[in-house]
């Protein structure tokens, strides 16, 4: 069995020297011992897939419900396409694919169904208690506290450059400074620093994923039909550039070969 070391070795060799290296991790809230086979961000994507919460995702819907067809992307598979293109990304930049994937998976274990409306009416209603909703706090909220795997820690304990990827850097400074103690307050300053650029990948693919593939469940839908997206550039470039559907194949091969050339594209371009 390969030992961490050689995996982490393998990462000061192969990674770019902007990427973030295991070894160089700034570590956990809670101390724990290094695991013989793994690195920190592989037992961090590990932690992260065998939760109650990532479980939870498969019946949170994007845009359409459950009971409309099995066609439609779910937060699940929505998650699951996040990181197949981050780790792409990654991968041609030379990135830490693990801390990739570690954040891609995680980072929308908080977002309700209903995708981003379902949060605006969720803040909107909280926002009458004085309160607020943000699914990527929600999402830290989550791995830092709310799961209960663990008898040492509440959450996942995951490492800090995960959590600050999970937030985008959308700074809760003094959100997380309210904690009493030096050992809290350590944390916040931690919690503090730029995202990494393996979280920046993700943000993008994030992107990528749900406009490219709202247009896909859309268009599938009859919400929308191409002639609806005649006006875009970039729709009509893809069209251009797709090789000619198989005789017969109808409107679902077009459409699947034009939403990959989309992706293609903004891939590349990235």
């Amino acid at each position: 069995m390969r030992k961490r070391e050689d995996i982490e070795q393998f990462e000061d060799m192969m990674l770019a020297p902007f990427a973030m290296k295991s070894r160089a991790s700034w570590g956990r809230h809670y101390a724990e011992g290094e695991h013989p086979s793994r690195t920190c961000f592989q037992r961090d994507r590990d932690r992260v897939v065998h939760c109650e919460a990532f479980r939870k995702l498969e019946y949170k819907t994007q845009v359409f419900a459950i009971f409309e067809g099995d066609y439609y992307r779910t937060r699940l598979t929505h998650t699951i396409e996040v990181a197949q293109l981050a780790r792409t990304l990654g991968r041609n930049l030379q990135l830490n694919e693990d801390l990739i994937e570690a954040i891609a998976l995680a980072h929308d274990l908080g977002h309700p169904p209903f995708g981003h409306a379902g949060e605006q009416a969720l803040d909107l209603r909280l926002k009458e208690a004085g309160l607020a909703f943000n699914h990527n706090q929600r999402s830290f909220d989550i791995v830092s506290r709310l799961e209960k795997r663990y008898p040492d820690f509440d959450g996942l304990n995951l490492t800090t450059e995960v959590l600050v990827g999970i937030l985008k850097h959308e700074t809760l400074f003094d959100r997380v400074g309210r904690m009493a103690g030096d050992e809290d307050k350590e944390f916040a300053r931690k919690m503090s620093r730029p995202c990494s650029l393996e979280g920046r990948v993700v943000d993008k693919a994030d992107s990528l994923a749900y406009l490219n593939h709202d247009i896909d469940d859309g268009i599938a839908s009859g919400c929308i039909g191409p002639e609806d997206l005649a006006s875009s550039a970039l729709w009509q470039r893809a069209v251009s550039r797709i090789r000619k559907a198989p005789s017969g194949s109808g409107e679902a091969m077009f459409r699947y070969q034009v939403v990959k050339e989309l992706i293609d594209m903004q891939v590349r371009d990235l």
